[in-house]
């Protein structure tokens, strides 16, 4: 997916990295709130974690695919921020079916299979009823993730960036 589309090959060819030394976090804090930037540092903040809570990938000897899987665990919180999924057990679950239908990864697909046996009843309604039919939907149409140059676009506005992604803000409304 990445090597077929013009800025997915812009991040293979650069592999920029998303950690404390190659953000500036208190700059992207000041930027104005609705910008991916001021969005992405909010979502860090207000989950009390940082880019660097992310572990390095090991045991991978394909030096792109290393670098593609080590892209993926960095772009995760950037993943909840663009969707607007908190980091509860409801929100890892839609983000990780997003995740799954879009990279097809094993364990995107497990969490999201297992993940909800963990639900309690009003959760698991919930659930099935908005979460589950919103990740299905955004997971199949909306552009790759993984394809977003994301440390290009910190000045842009995430309605402007979701409208380009196709990804529908979620909103039990909308379901």
């Amino acid at each position: 997916q990445m090597q077929a589309d013009s800025e997915g090959q812009q991040i293979l060819k650069d592999r920029p990295r998303i950690n404390s030394s190659t953000v500036n976090l208190n700059l992207l804090r000041l930027m104005p709130e609705g910008t991916l930037g001021w969005c992405y540092t909010k979502f860090l903040d207000d989950n009390k974690v940082t880019p660097d809570s992310r572990r390095t990938v090991q045991f991978v000897s394909d030096s792109e695919l290393c670098y593609v899987m080590q892209r993926y665990r960095e772009v995760h919180d950037l993943f909840h921020s663009v969707l607007g999924m908190p980091t509860n057990m409801l929100g890892e679950v839609a983000v990780k079916w997003v995740e799954a239908l879009q990279t097809g990864l094993p364990m995107c697909a497990g969490a999201a299979l297992f993940g909800p046996l963990r639900f309690k009843t009003k959760q698991r309604d919930k659930y099935v009823r908005h979460y589950l039919p919103w990740a299905i939907k955004i997971g199949s149409e909306a552009k790759p993730l993984m394809n977003i140059y994301y440390e290009k676009r910190w000045d842009q506005q995430v309605e402007d960036l979701r409208q380009e992604m196709n990804i529908t803000p979620f909103s039990i409304d909308n379901i």
